[in-house]
């Protein structure tokens, strides 16, 4: 799949993705606006239900007062016994709990309008905290917040014009005293409340209003949608990290496959040079004039043992490789000393660095060089190193590896001066079929298979391995293998090969 597919398949889920994501915010949004105007229209109604109740229950008192009194003063006399308070209680405040707004008592009664509206009158001139029944407010709010299923906790008060302030709140009088309004604790929360309705609307002015407070508002507007909200938002993050470990997969898939396909290229180059100098070889061999000198038989003999055992080298280190990825890959432990083992490759890599008019010099400081490990696999390990050192140092490469002592066993450091390695390449260096870019040089060889050994290595002998290196100032390749691996054997489990995702 080629890198302009990638992207347009990105695009489109992106833009998918986006998509719902868009959706999703949209639809909680509006429903919680949906649950904040249901929420507003039922305490608005709950209220108003109260306001008509108290309305009503004060117009049922007038009734009965005038209905009571039989006298001349009838109207002054109804006034005494509402003034009383008797009327009030005689009214049966549970015949009245399904009134509606247009319901009036005397309507419903024989009472004479205007005997009616002139003791309505002295009621409506009474301060409005000596028309609220206390106790019978409370009840009627609890009420009629029942009736609608709304059953949180609310703060309630009773505002009056005339005293510019309230004179209930919670079900307790608020004593008056100098100030015009009480801006603070329940009052102030009550005063901004957007919970409010008239009341005694039948007076030429109401007299105040009803003032409602919830505390928890919020709380109860979002508890519908909290658990779709919770859910909502823990499959977008599911959703998105499957997106982006996605995209993760398609990239290493492709950086995977360009790789293997580097390795394949390389593993052809390297074959066919050995195969072509053998197929000559023989050739040559088989030449009759060749035939009667034994010396230059000799000589081709030598060019084919040599081209053989290089195929078998390249071939040997692949099937290491797949021995590692398969986990069936154990080391030969034994004492060994390293420094033995960094002196017998220094001595066969050097001729290869002075060709090149280099310098390879071993600065062996560790006092106690003595660990358990696999003697072929460390010195394979070094060879690595002093390879890489020598093939990516463009000019008369100058290499120096030394060890030194740490606290869990020996280091051994490889340094060079050669082109460096970018922050970026570093990230990918130890990984199968990876391969360093050598910019205009194209004499580098290899299956990119190096490092990869190398660092599967070092781990299997619980060792450590880091690298420092800026491009254009070299490289240095720290290995640190402990003094003692393990009694048990050492599997490849421990090896932090990557595996393809």
């Amino acid at each position: 799949m080629n890198a302009q597919r990638i992207r347009l398949i990105i695009g489109m889920m992106t833009l998918a993705l986006v998509g719902v994501i868009c959706l999703q915010i949209y639809w909680i949004g509006w429903n919680i606006r949906l649950n904040e105007n249901q929420f507003d229209k039922l305490v608005l109604g709950a209220m108003n239900k109260v306001a008509d109740r108290l309305e009503y229950y004060e117009n049922a008192a007038v009734v009965e007062a005038l209905n009571k009194t039989r006298s001349a003063g009838k109207i002054r006399e109804a006034a005494r016994y509402l003034e009383s308070g008797d009327a009030y209680r005689r009214v049966d405040t549970a015949a009245f709990k399904d009134i509606k707004p247009v319901d009036t008592v005397r309507d419903k009664s024989n009472v004479d309008m205007w005997e009616y509206m002139k003791v309505s009158q002295l009621v409506d001139t009474k301060p409005l905290s000596e028309r609220i029944p206390l106790d019978l407010l409370g009840q009627w709010i609890q009420e009629e917040f029942d009736n609608v299923g709304i059953s949180a906790a609310r703060q309630f008060g009773v505002y009056s014009k005339e005293r510019n302030s309230f004179v209930i709140v919670n079900g307790y009088f608020v004593v008056e005293d100098s100030s015009p309004q009480v801006t603070h604790g329940n009052a102030a929360t009550l005063y901004n409340s957007q919970y409010r309705v008239a009341m005694f609307q039948r007076d030429a002015e109401s007299p105040g209003y009803l003032s409602l407070y919830f505390p928890n508002r919020t709380r109860l507007v979002w508890g519908s949608v909290i658990w779709p909200l919770v859910l909502s938002v823990l499959f977008s993050g599911i959703i998105l990290y499957c997106f982006w470990y996605t995209i993760r997969v398609i990239y290493r898939q492709k950086q995977l496959s360009e790789m293997k396909t580097d390795f394949i290229n390389n593993m052809t180059h390297e074959f066919k040079t050995p195969i072509a100098t053998i197929s000559l070889a023989t050739d040559s061999i088989l030449s009759p004039i060749i035939l009667g000198t034994p010396d230059k038989i000799r000589r081709f003999v030598d060019i084919i043992k040599q081209e053989n055992r290089r195929m078998n080298s390249q071939v040997e280190r692949v099937l290491q490789m797949a021995l590692i990825d398969k986990k069936d890959f154990h080391l030969s432990l034994d004492e060994l000393n390293v420094h033995d083992i960094i002196y017998q490759a220094v001595s066969n890599f050097s001729l290869q660095v002075e060709k090149r008019e280099g310098a390879l010099t071993a600065q062996l400081n560790a006092q106690r060089p003595i660990i358990e490990g696999d003697a072929t696999h460390i010195a394979s390990v070094i060879h690595n190193l002093l390879d890489n050192a020598n093939k990516y140092s463009p000019d008369k490469p100058i290499i120096t590896i030394s060890t030194r002592d740490v606290s869990m066993g020996v280091e051994i450091t490889v340094t060079d001066n050669g082109m460096g390695i970018s922050k970026e390449a570093r990230k990918n260096i130890f990984d199968k079929f990876y391969r360093v870019s050598t910019g205009n040089i194209h004499d580098v060889k290899g299956f990119g298979l190096g490092l990869s050994y190398v660092k599967a290595i070092v781990t299997a002998h619980k060792g450590l391995i880091d690298v420092k290196s800026e491009p254009g100032k070299g490289s240095s390749f720290m290995l640190t293998f402990p003094t003692r691996v393990s009694e048990q054997p050492v599997k490849a489990v421990y090896f932090p090969v990557k595996e393809e995702e």
